[in-house]
């Protein structure tokens, strides 16, 4: 049994907690934000209530790189959504769909949305994060999604 990772970032966003929750809401918002800089998102379902969930693509803009973890150029996941509380935080159980054992699991990522003098600090906090995504990577990506949502919110 491998030891389960955390990962985290933070950035703060000038942009109110209910204006960062909502942009949380709506697929096709999301689908603007979410994905890390080189991909893009395609959502196949989206159920936004707790115990209601969503299955989604990022799909790498660079298909030469064959490096995705469901196929050589997306990285497929379902995610249920555990805990909703309005303007403050979220509970997502992500399993990622991978023939590779690396990336077998459930992570759990909560993002807390915490009032500041100068807007909203956003906090992605990762457990159980598979061991075949690194760190380094992982810590990217979510800032690369942070720096998204603000660039769409502020």
């Amino acid at each position: 049994m491998t030891d389960s990772a955390t990962h985290s970032a933070a950035r703060t966003i000038l942009a109110s907690p209910r204006a960062i929750y909502r942009a949380f809401l709506d697929p096709e918002t999301v689908t603007s934000w979410r994905p890390p800089k080189g991909m893009t998102a395609k959502i196949f379902h989206f159920d936004l209530r707790p115990g209601g969930g969503y299955r989604i693509a990022f799909i790498y803009d660079d298909a030469e790189a064959r490096q995705g973890k469901s196929s050589a150029d997306a990285d497929t996941f379902e995610g249920r959504f555990v805990e909703l509380v309005p303007e403050e935080k979220i509970v997502e159980a992500i399993t990622f769909e991978s023939d590779d054992p690396a990336f077998g699991g459930t992570m759990t990522i909560t993002t807390r949305l915490t009032p500041v003098r100068d807007g909203t600090k956003v906090t992605f906090v990762a457990e159980n994060v598979p061991p075949g995504i690194s760190s380094a990577d992982h810590k990217t990506g979510m800032e690369s999604t942070l720096k998204n949502l603000a660039n769409l919110l502020e």
